[in-house]
């Protein structure tokens, strides 16, 4: 049911957009890419490029990021044992911020169009690099303590950004605040590998180790009377974790409160199983992104909104309703 909801998702978000393509026209572009003599055409040019080169790719990478962001949110509730951890939360997405920042303002494009997403995926790892090298320096391996860890990291690094936006030239600000706001229009099928591959194979080990995860949300002394290293498993899990989330964040920007929202309301469908609910997160991360791009493209088309600012709404919103559950 899962797969077909977000093959319906993908689908509708390829058909609906400032120029709308008949779902039959979606489907025999496709099938004419795939196999081609196949059927004859009977759309044009114009109506093929619109399908294959721009929207189709984009909704892709759409799948891919809301799955990336719905799979790490789930682990890292898992592992901190908090209900609001977010994969934003532990200073990764402020080291994105911090290399795209240095590539659109500063360095500019030495390395063509995959400079921004290259140095975003760097700046990410090293922020995780610097959120696990102060939390061992200061024995702060414990769940509460590395997520304060990854704050305190999160606002050094985005001062550092701010001064970067600061030194920088104020016409390309405009650039950088789309960026940061998150956005899908720039995919591209050579893209699209990276975070497939990274997403695939994350998902594979933290599916294979969701015994220890559902340990994890019980106490490091249950996981230790298991058997499992508790600090040593939670220190791998967010290297994956921030793995994810940095390949990710690099070619979409950054895109908040999917991680949050998802596994709560996939946890109230299939229950609190780690093993279920990573792939039903994953599948329904990928739906709710496709339908927040959907949203981000339509309601103000011809103009594209970035997507941060829908998930934001609808994130705001659920907080809200998620702190008064909590206090029920």
């Amino acid at each position: 049911m899962g797969i077909a909801a977000v093959l319906l998702s993908v689908t509708a978000g390829v058909s609906i957009g400032a120029v709308q393509v008949p779902l039959w026209t979606v489907w025999g572009v496709v099938l004419d890419k795939i196999a081609p003599g196949w059927i004859d055409p009977w759309w044009s040019p114009g109506r093929a490029a619109i399908v294959w080169d721009m929207r189709l790719p984009r909704v892709l990478l759409a799948a891919l990021v809301g799955a990336g962001l719905a799979l790490t949110g789930t682990v890292l509730q898992s592992v901190t044992r908090n209900p609001l951890a977010d994969p934003h939360l532990l200073g990764i997405s402020s080291g994105a911020a911090f290399g795209a920042i240095l590539a659109l303002l500063h360095t500019g494009m030495f390395l063509g169009p995959v400079t921004v997403p290259l140095l975003a995926f760097l700046g990410a790892l090293a922020a995780a690099g610097l959120v696990l090298a102060v939390a061992s320096f200061a024995r702060a391996a414990s769940a509460d303590r590395l997520v304060l860890t990854g704050v305190a990291v999160s606002f050094i690094v985005m001062a550092l950004a701010n001064i970067l936006i600061f030194l920088g030239d104020p016409r390309a600000a405009h650039t950088v605040i789309f960026w940061m706001l998150g956005g899908l229009g720039l995919a591209q099928w050579s893209h699209l590998i990276w975070p497939a591959l990274v997403l695939a194979g994350a998902g594979l080990w933290l599916r294979a180790v969701s015994g220890p995860l559902n340990a994890m949300t019980i106490g490091d002394e249950t996981a230790a009377t298991l058997g499992i290293p508790a600090a040593r498993f939670r220190l791998a899990v967010f290297v994956v974790s921030a793995l994810v989330t940095g390949v990710m964040v690099a070619f979409s920007g950054i895109i908040g409160f999917v991680g949050l929202m998802v596994p709560h309301i996939v946890r109230l469908i299939v229950g609190g199983d780690t093993a279920r609910v990573i792939p039903a997160a994953m599948l329904a991360g990928a739906v709710f992104l496709i339908w927040a791009d959907i949203a981000a493209r339509t309601l103000m088309r011809p103009e594209d909104m970035p997507i941060g600012i829908v998930t934001g709404l609808v994130g705001g919103v659920f907080f809200i309703w998620l702190l008064r559950r909590q206090n029920r």
